[in-house]
């Protein structure tokens, strides 16, 4: 592979991440909103938010952490620093968690050291077995975050197969068929709980995820590359900053949005606060190589003072 084609593929990265994280702050915005509500009845925005983002973007956000984890280890040359930035990741994560529970960041690390670490070592073969197998087992138990150490080897094992980009067209539309029968199939049996089996909906959501992304990556070969990559690109190279922001913003404005009876205030507030990150994003990089908490985050890992401002 080329460096053209090596620096294509990782501008590609940094879209479907800022991709991903569209689809976790609506979804983060609506969850905080309908917990606080508790016991409700559904209401149309609901079952959208249910059946096409939930447990859409979390697992394309797992996926991309496996590789990037292998692009870690080829920059840093050992796995040292690849402790480090795991060991710095929990620790943001532990400080989210005293404001939002059951955030992602401090599984992820913690999987990271027990799973990816290892994984590192073997062939990747192995990886994409282990893969395979430990997806197919969690979508079995129900999904959750017991998907995410699957999807961190599968998404290793693809930074090291590299599949051919000829295989996006019949992947998209294996997946949006099977992901669009999977989530009537969920509706159905939610309606008629006599046949429910809870594994339908995390492959549902896989299915739609996958979905989701080839979907964008043909769109990449459009057009539209040039605005889908200026508006998602920055988003998702400043993942971290961003994601890590939306929450005080999402926990101010908790009273507005559980008032709310329709419960479109969430919508508007998620496609809002991603409009202002994308100019904000698009703003700093212009001026600094890496986002705020990506800066800090690079540079506890290092242990030293990153140059971070762009030359002029």
């Amino acid at each position: 592979m080329t460096r053209e084609n090596e620096r294509t593929r990782i501008h590609e990265l940094d879209v479907v991440r800022g991709f991903a994280l569209c689809g976790i702050m609506l979804v983060n915005t609506w969850q905080h909103t309908t917990d606080r509500l508790g016991p409700h009845p559904k209401l149309a925005v609901d079952w959208a938010v249910e059946n096409l983002l939930q447990s859409r973007f979390y697992p394309i956000f797992s996926f991309l952490f496996g590789i990037s984890l292998v692009l870690f280890l080829r920059s840093a040359g050992s796995a040292w620093p690849l402790v480090r930035r795991l060991v710095v990741l929990a620790a943001f994560g532990f400080l989210h968690s005293r404001i939002n529970p059951g955030e992602v960041l401090l599984p992820y690390a913690a999987f990271g050291l027990v799973v990816l670490l290892p994984a590192s070592y073997l062939p990747r073969v192995v990886v994409l077995a282990l893969g395979v197998v430990g997806t197919g087992v969690a979508v079995w138990l129900g999904g959750g975050f017991v998907l995410v150490p699957g999807l961190f080897l599968l998404g290793m094992a693809a930074m090291e197969y590299r599949p051919s980009p000829r295989l996006a067209v019949p992947v998209f539309a294996v997946s949006l068929v099977l992901g669009a029968g999977l989530t009537a199939l969920w509706i159905y049996m939610w309606l008629h709980p006599q046949y429910l089996f809870t594994a339908v909906y995390p492959a549902a959501g896989l299915a739609s995820a996958l979905a989701y992304v080839t979907g964008l990556l043909l769109l990449l070969r459009t057009r539209l590359r040039g605005a889908l990559h200026a508006v998602l690109a920055p988003l998702g190279r400043m993942a971290l900053t961003n994601y890590l922001v939306s929450t005080p913003v999402i926990l101010a404005a908790l009273p507005l949005l559980t008032a709310d009876p329709t419960r479109l205030y969430g919508i508007a507030l998620g496609v809002l606060t991603l409009a202002a990150q994308i100019v904000f994003s698009h703003w700093w990089l212009s001026r600094y190589r890496y986002g705020p908490l990506e800066w800090v985050w690079r540079c506890l890992t290092w242990g030293a003072l990153i140059r971070n401002k762009v030359e002029t």
